[in-house]
């Protein structure tokens, strides 16, 4: 089938995009429901930083990365540029010179479910990076694939314009219609967090906090001492 590179896809509203980087992966994933998350697989190159941005997805060949030369063109500020292949890959798609090209056009970032390659030099610049592997490999150009179409990644589905965020824990995405309302979620669950957090540095027990000792008691979970125990 030839590919396609879609122009001016819908994109989630800049201040709900903002919103969302104010909290990590952990805390979006669970304002969703716990969902969103894309993987274990895919690890921070840097340490320390947390983005948010709209997807920019590719469809790439494996060992070939002529769809991310394409894609930059489409990508601009505020975006999240996320790369996969037709099947699994983990030659090195992406290195510094992309990322220099990419962060003059106001990109935040990058997630490669593939390998990415240069990842001193992208530290030192300063272009946050996720990706599945690392790896020198070289790749070719010589395929055709997709730009700002549907893609998968550990399972969730990744459209253009929707939102990711991504920190140390991981990667996750938003719909970018439901961008506001999860911002919110976030917001709220925060709130709660804030609370417990001052509980549990007053001494306060989760299990009593969270009404754990019935959940036990309706479990059957028994408390018995080391001598009933060892009898």
């Amino acid at each position: 089938m030839p590919g396609v590179i879609v122009t001016g896809p819908p994109r989630a509203e800049a201040e709900d995009v903002e919103a969302l980087a104010g909290y990590g992966t952990a805390t979006v994933g669970e304002a969703m429901g716990r969902t969103g998350f894309l993987g274990t697989h895919l690890r921070p190159v840097q340490r320390d930083v947390r983005v948010a941005g709209t997807a920019v997805t590719v469809l790439c060949w494996p060992g070939d990365n002529l769809m991310i030369h394409a894609a930059v063109e489409q990508c601009g500020e505020g975006d999240i540029l996320v790369v996969t292949t037709t099947s699994p890959c983990t030659d090195g798609l992406f290195g510094e010179l992309f990322a220099t090209a990419l962060k003059r056009r106001g990109v935040r970032g990058v997630v490669m479910n593939t390998g990415i390659r240069d990842t001193a030099e992208l530290r030192a610049m300063g272009f946050p990076a996720w990706s599945a592997a690392v790896s020198p490999q070289g790749s070719v150009k010589a395929t055709g694939g997709s730009v700002n179409v549907p893609i998968a990644i550990g399972g969730q589905v990744i459209r253009p314009g929707d939102v990711i965020v991504a920190d140390d824990d991981g990667v996750v995405v938003v719909e970018r219609e439901h961008a506001r309302r999860t911002a919110e979620a976030a917001e709220a669950r925060e709130r709660k967090e804030a609370g417990a957090r001052a509980a549990f540095q007053e001494g306060q027990l989760g299990l009593d906090r969270y009404g754990l000792r019935e959940t036990l008691q309706r479990l059957g979970v028994e408390y018995r001492t080391h001598e009933e125990h060892s009898s």
